[in-house]
Formats: structure tokens, C-alpha cells, sequence
């Protein structure tokens, strides 16, 4: 399969290498980012995290692709679409969109530029009406970019993640969706 490559103003977003494995393995050790996502990992699991997302790409065609900036080609983290949520909750099969950056690339709009790109890849690519996202309450930056790219929240679709224990603070998740458009 050749490499993914969309490129926006500033980004690069482009199927995972290995020589991403170590800035990743930096950003998934920094509490900061991990606080919404279960804690941090070490280098092993983070490096899963990339052979998963891998996997996601070569089997369904897109994945939470890696963002480098194009000044300097830093890793800044990952945003994309992959599909399927978790099994037993509302949104099984939803196409996703997601993001993670970096401590040092947050505020910067880069999460905005990306998330762009990919929903404009997804409605080009895929046929779906929707595209979700999910996040925890606490999470106000991802819901907040979420409203900013226009999703709309959807209570109805909000569960609590199987991963996470009742009245665990991760547990409940808020579910955001956009339709293709017109």
C-alpha cells in the first residue's frame, strides 16, 4: 500500500514510519496529554498504539494519521478517521474522527487545520452521512474544537466507555456528530 499523504497550509498528515515511534513515545508519557486518556504508557504500549493504528490504515484505508508540520517535519501526534467505537455502546461501527497532539503544539490551531482535512478527506472518501467523535466531559478542548469544526453533540449516543469502571472519572463519554453535507 503506498504511503497516505494530505497536505494542508502548515501539516502533513501521512501514514505512520518508524522512526515516528520515539517522539510518540515521548508524547504518550507526558501526563498533559495523556489526562483525558486513561494515563500515560510506556514506550511498548505506545508503540502498540502505532502497529494498531498501522493495521487500522492497511485494513480500512484510513487511520489516525500522523501529523508533521511542515517547517520542520516535527511529529506533532496523530488526527484522521478510523471506524468502529466499542462494541455495546451506541457508536459500534461510526466513522471516527480523533486527534492527539502534543503538549507543544496545542493552542497553535493545528488540531483545527487537521480535523479540517480529514473530514474533508472522509465526505471525498467515504460514503458515510456522519462522522462522530467522542471524548470525556472534562475534555473541553476536544469538545470545544468539536463545536468549532461544526459537530453537533448528541446525548442521546453519550456511554460510558467499557474500558473504565462505573463512576470512574473516564468513564462517561460525550458523543459529537457532523452530517455530510449538502
Amino acid at each position: 500500500m503506498a504511503e497516505f499523504r494530505l497536505e494542508t497550509d502548515r501539516l502533513i498528515l501521512r501514514s505512520w514510519r518508524a522512526e515516528d515511534c520515539a517522539a510518540f513515545a515521548v508524547m504518550s508519557a507526558d501526563p498533559d496529554v495523556m489526562q483525558h486518556l486513561g494515563g500515560t504508557i510506556d514506550r511498548a504500549a505506545s508503540d502498540a498504539v502505532i502497529a494498531r493504528l498501522q493495521g487500522g490504515e492497511a485494513e480500512q484505508g484510513q487511520t489516525f494519521w500522523a501529523i508533521e508540520r511542515k517547517g520542520d517535519a516535527a511529529l506533532l501526534g496523530f488526527c484522521g478517521l478510523r471506524r468502529g467505537g466499542h462494541a455495546g455502546t451506541p457508536v459500534p461501527d461510526e466513522l471516527e474522527i480523533g486527534w492527539r497532539l502534543a503538549r507543544q503544539a496545542w493552542g497553535q490551531g493545528y488540531a483545527r487545520e487537521a480535523a479540517a482535512a480529514s473530514l474533508d478527506w472522509g465526505w471525498r472518501n467515504r460514503s458515510d452521512a456522519q462522522i462522530a467523535a467522542w471524548t470525556v466531559p472534562a475534555n473541553r478542548a476536544s469538545w470545544g474544537l468539536m463545536l468549532r469544526l461544526g459537530m453537533v453533540h448528541r446525548p442521546e449516543l453519550d456511554f460510558d466507555h467499557p474500558s473504565f469502571a462505573p463512576g470512574h472519572p473516564l468513564c462517561r463519554h460525550l458523543v459529537y456528530t457532523i452530517d455530510r453535507p449538502a
